[in-house]
Parts: C-alpha cells; sequence; structure tokens
C-alpha cells in the first residue's frame, strides 16, 4: 500500500466531464520500499532465470516452463494476490499491478505466468465457493497444479457467449458431461486445472466449471506454431464426455459469460502492465545500442533520426505508465471502499475493476500499441541486426504482437471503451449529455479572449479541458444524429474512442508532471515536463484528426462546418520546439544507457 493516501472521488468514464487535482492521483514515483523490493525480486528473476535461456524457451524444450513456474513459485509469485489462508502473500491490487509489469519482459514466460496467475486462477479466487477455494488455490499458489482457461471457440472468438460446448447434468445430478472443443489455449499442454466454459442443455449463457485433467475424456491437438511467444503453450483443447463433479460448477448456472467478461477486465488492466514492462526492456536495450553502434565515426546516438526514436520510446512508455497507476489506485480506492462499506474482498476487486472497465480497456488498447511502436523503433535502432535473430530486437517484435488481439482485440476494445460509456449515460450513472449540451452551446458563442492563465501547466490544463470538449462535442453530436445506428458506424465509434484513450492519456500525464513538480521542484523535472508537453503537442492533432474523420462522417454542411470549427479550437495549441525537447530527452538517456524517468 502506499503510504500516500489518495481517495478519489471519481467514478470510472467520469474524466470526460470532470477535471482531477494531482493531489487525487497516485504515481509510481511513490511506490513503497516493500513495493519496490518485491518488483525487484520479479526483474531478478526474468533476468537471471529467463533471459539466458530465451532460445531453450521458444524450443519448448519438455517440462521446462513447469519447472521455471515451480521455481518463480518458491519465491512466492504465483501466490502474490491469494490471501494467506491459501498459501498466498494477499497483496493488493496495485502491488499485484506492479509485479505484473516487472514480469512483462519474460517474452513467453510472462504469458505463462499471466494465463496460471491471471485467468487461470482468479476465476476460482472471485467465484469459488469456500470448499472450491480451499481444495485448488493452495496448490496454484504453490505451482503443483498449472492452471489455463478455455473460453475460446472455432466459432466464437470476440462473441464469447456463441460458443457451442455443452455441459449435460446426469440422472442423479451429480456430474456433468462436457463435450466441445476449445482453441488457442494458453499453458494447454500441460495444465492440470482447466477453467472450462460450456451451456448447460438449452441455455443462452455459458456457465464455467472447474475440470481437472485427471478427471478423462480430454485430448490435445498438438502445439500450434505461431508467429510470436513460441515458448508459450498454445493447444487446442477437446472435451470428449468429460465427467466433472457437479460441485465443480463454478458460480451459479449461467454465471460464465458475467465470469468471463470480469475477468477478462483484469486482464486487460493486467497485460498494459505487462507491454510497459516489456517496453521499458526493449527501450534499455535500444538506448544501449544506441550508445555503442559507431557510424561515420560516431555512435548512432549522436543522431536526430535516432535520438528522435529513443525519446518518442521513452515518452509513449512514460505516458503509459501514468496512466496505467493512475487508474490502479482509482481501482484500489474503490476496493477499499466497497470493502468498508462490508463486501467481501473478491467481489470488492470484482467490483470495483468493474468500476473502471472503461479505464482499463483504454489501458488495454493504449498499452499494447506503446509496445507495438516501440519494438518497431527497437527494430529500426539496431539496423540490420534488428532483423537478425541472433540479436534481441527480432524476438521482442514478433511476441510484442499478439498484444493487440489478447484479451479482447483492439478493436472490440475501442467500441467497448465508447460503448460502456453511453450505456453508464442512459442508466444515469454519467452526465455526459449535460456537459455534452454546454459544448453545443459554446460552438455558437464568442471565444473568452481575456488575460492569459501564466500558472505553471496553466495552458496544458486548458488544453486537456479542451480536448475534453472536442470529445463531447462530438459524442454528443453523433449520438443524436446516428442514434440506434451509432453501434453499426464501427468506423466513428473507434474515431471516439481513440479521441477518448488520448485525452485520458494526456491528462494522466499532465497530473503526474505537476505532482512531481509539487514534490521536486521545476528545475529538477524539466525533462518530465519536456516529455509531457511533446505529447500533448502531438495528441492535439491526433485529436482533431479523429474527430474530424468522425464530423465528416455523420454531419454535412452548416453543421459539419461549425462542428469542424468548434473542433479546430478545442485541439489547438501553441507552437513548441519538439525537436529539441526530444533531443533534451534523448541525451538523458544516452547518458544513463537505459531507460531513467
Amino acid at each position: 500500500m502506499s503510504t500516500i493516501e489518495t481517495k478519489t472521488s471519481l467514478k470510472g468514464g467520469e474524466f470526460l466531464i470532470k477535471e482531477t487535482s494531482y493531489q487525487d492521483v497516485f504515481i509510481p514515483e511513490e511506490w513503497t520500499e516493500e513495493q519496490k523490493m518485491i518488483a525487484q525480486t520479479c526483474h531478478d528473476f526474468i533476468a537471471q532465470e529467463i533471459w539466458p535461456i530465451l532460445d531453450k524457451i521458444d524450443d519448448k524444450e519438455e517440462g521446462l516452463m513447469q519447472k521455471l513456474m515451480d521455481k518463480s513459485a518458491e519465491l512466492g509469485m504465483l501466490g502474490l494476490n491469494i490471501p494467506e489462508q491459501y498459501g498466498g502473500f494477499e497483496k493488493d491490487f496495485l502491488t499485484g499491478m506492479l509485479a505484473t509489469e516487472a514480469i512483462g519482459s519474460g517474452h513467453s514466460f510472462a504469458v505463462a505466468f499471466s494465463a496460471h496467475t491471471g485467468i487461470g486462477t482468479l476465476p476460482i479466487l472471485y467465484y469459488g465457493n469456500e470448499a472450491q477455494k480451499a481444495k485448488y488455490l493452495p496448490n496454484l499458489a504453490d505451482g503443483k497444479w498449472k492452471a489455463c482457461y478455455c473460453l475460446t471457440e472455432p466459432g466464437s472468438g470476440s462473441d464469447a457467449n456463441s460458443g457451442k460446448t455443452k455441459a449435460t447434468l446426469s440422472a442423479d445430478g451429480k456430474t456433468y458431461s462436457i463435450t466441445g472443443q476449445k482453441m488457442w489455449i494458453t499453458n494447454g499442454g500441460f495444465a492440470d486445472i482447466l477453467i472450462v466454459f460450456a451451456k448447460i442443455g438449452d441455455d443462452k449463457n455459458l456457465s464455467a466449471f472447474i475440470v481437472e485433467k485427471a478427471f478423462g475424456g480430454i485430448t490435445l491437438n498438438p502445439e500450434e506454431h505461431k508467429m510470436g511467444i513460441r515458448g508459450s503453450s498454445t493447444r487446442q483443447i477437446f472435451f470428449n464426455d468429460c465427467k466433472v463433479p457437479a460441485e465443480n460448477l463454478l458460480s451459479e448456472r449461467e454465471n460464465g459469460f458475467k465470469i468471463a467478461v470480469n475477468i477478462l477486465n483484469v486482464g486487460r488492466i493486467k497485460l498494459a502492465a505487462a507491454a510497459l514492462g516489456a517496453s521499458k526492456s526493449v527501450i534499455n536495450k535500444a538506448v544501449e545500442y544506441a550508445g555503442q553502434r559507431v557510424q561515420f565515426g560516431h555512435p548512432i546516438g549522436t543522431y536526430g533520426a535516432i535520438q528522435h526514436k529513443l525519446a518518442e520510446q521513452t515518452i509513449r512508455a512514460f505516458a503509459c505508465e501514468s496512466a496505467l497507476y493512475r487508474v490502479s489506485r482509482n481501482i484500489e480506492d474503490a476496493i477499499e471502499a466497497l470493502q468498508e462499506g462490508g463486501m467481501e474482498k473478491g467481489k470488492a476487486v470484482l467490483k470495483g475493476i468493474e468500476q473502471f472497465a472503461v479505464e482499463a480497456a483504454i489501458m488495454k488498447v493504449f498499452g499494447s500499441e506503446v509496445l507495438n511502436y516501440v519494438v518497431d523503433e527497437g527494430v529500426q535502432v539496431y539496423g540490420g541486426m534488428g532483423f537478425s535473430s541472433d540479436a534481441p530486437m527480432e524476438r521482442a517484435y514478433r511476441d510484442a504482437r499478439i498484444n493487440r488481439i489478447f484479451e479482447g482485440t483492439n478493436e472490440i476494445n475501442r467500441m467497448l471503451t465508447v460503448d460502456m460509456m453511453l450505456k453508464r449515460a442512459m442508466k444515469g450513472e454519467l452526465d455526459l449529455m449535460g456537459p455534452a449540451t454546454k459544448v453545443a452551446g459554446e460552438l455558437m458563442s464568442i471565444p473568452d479572449f481575456g488575460e492569459p492563465d501564466t500558472a505553471l501547466f496553466a495552458a496544458e490544463k486548458k488544453y486537456i479541458r479542451n480536448f475534453k470538449k472536442a470529445a463531447l462535442m462530438v459524442a454528443g453530436a453523433a449520438v443524436q444524429k446516428l442514434m440506434m445506428k451509432l453501434s453499426s458506424e464501427q468506423e466513428v465509434v473507434m474515431n471516439l474512442a481513440d479521441m477518448l484513450i488520448e485525452l485520458y492519456v494526456c491528462e494522466s500525464m499532465q497530473l503526474r508532471v505537476e505532482k512531481l513538480v509539487s514534490m521536486k521542484g521545476e528545475a529538477e523535472c524539466a525533462l518530465l515536463i519536456d516529455m509531457m508537453r511533446t505529447y500533448l503537442y502531438d495528441a492535439a492533432d491526433k485529436i482533431n484528426k479523429s474527430g474530424k474523420d468522425a464530423i465528416c462522417s455523420f454531419a454535412e454542411g452548416d453543421e459539419q462546418r461549425i462542428m469542424l470549427s468548434g473542433l479546430k479550437r478545442f485541439t489547438k495549441t501553441d507552437t513548441f520546439n519538439t525537436k529539441e525537447s526530444r533531443r533534451r530527452i534523448a541525451s538523458k538517456l544516452i547518458a544513463e544507457g537505459k531507460y531513467c524517468f
């Protein structure tokens, strides 16, 4: 737990309509010593046990992944968030997020680890009854049993509830017989415990079951040959009249889809943490190489083209980190508040994360796309060696690609971001129409040209307020114009999501830098201010482009002209020399020889 209490009054999605004080956000510079020690243990494990044998891992040496997971269990890594009564360490959500980041640079091991500790274990932790928890959690925490999650089927990917795997209850009511096919199952080749989703009889919705491989009736296809994460076991699993005791039904009948959705909320934000850890690792390697590789008589890190890449990699990673731990602490605060209100811990965790499902989807998209950018430019920094499997960037590039598909594709998560916001507005949980109507009225008014505010970050705060106005204007007009057809206008929905993603990250970054300045002073934070201002400057154009594309999709004539004029006003920023800003950032990176922010 952080030593600085940051109780937030914001609910999930309210970042669009309310302002946040820097005093109310958590920043990574506030980690406790215990949290830092846990992260360092995870870092050391990856550096000492994983990186030296990545080729062996990718070759799927028999039994190797299981042995590595057993070693991590000895350090307590598998049971970090499991209650002490079940053999775990019962650390809070925020600490779990930091550990996930630290393990994120572990390539295929990170995937196997996350599948076991996340989607493989959490359904039992959060939805299991006492007998199920007592039986399974201790063996999952100490690594005796390995877990996997069986949801996806050949005909049901993003549309998970359309799965055709069936569960039939026996006449005596003592067992279920499961028959069906699952695919893309991480850890499928060696998992002892399977979380399996199936429909009972003619049910409309899925139910979930805890299945032991020892129950029988389970066969596996050979390992999949994949573009990346080659060391992780990925198999199709067939259930052929697999007999499962009735007491292994997880939660209630037809509650499986809800379990899947809520566990995916956890998976999405944890994926962002893992992507952040991988991004920092790649940046470290790129910076080190740029300092050592000499061309035309100088290290390539002294050239502007390379400096731009290193700085931009770093800016995006810093932005991701700022937003990730802002919302992670929001979730932690929500969990604590729910527990104080009398809610059981497991339910409080799920409810707390569900409250911030919008931000979880945002972070999944942003984190995976930051990593995508970082590895792509990492290859470019290495040049020809970047394309060689003898150097680290080739594997990093391949392994990163899956993250835009895992835990719901980025397209699905973009659409979910907007859909969840609008549904909350329709339920009266978020007042979007009031602010949107106010912004629409502002379009016809004369802009305020009063005296400029000269306070530190006044300009940046104004930019962010205007970015929010831009999103409200476009979203409000889209809802009014398209109404029920909006969900089928997926390009417009994704334009809106991109606006929300950028403004959320901008605000998170600005708040973090402002808080750091309050702690350390402006001079000490000069490079962080550079990063924040560079990001906001570029984000303004991204928001403008997304908004313009959306407006031109549904508005015409005077309506279009007025909205485009308003968009231009709301995305206007002062000029800023991003070249010199990035050069200053890159010089610091080269001097330190690593990601140092």
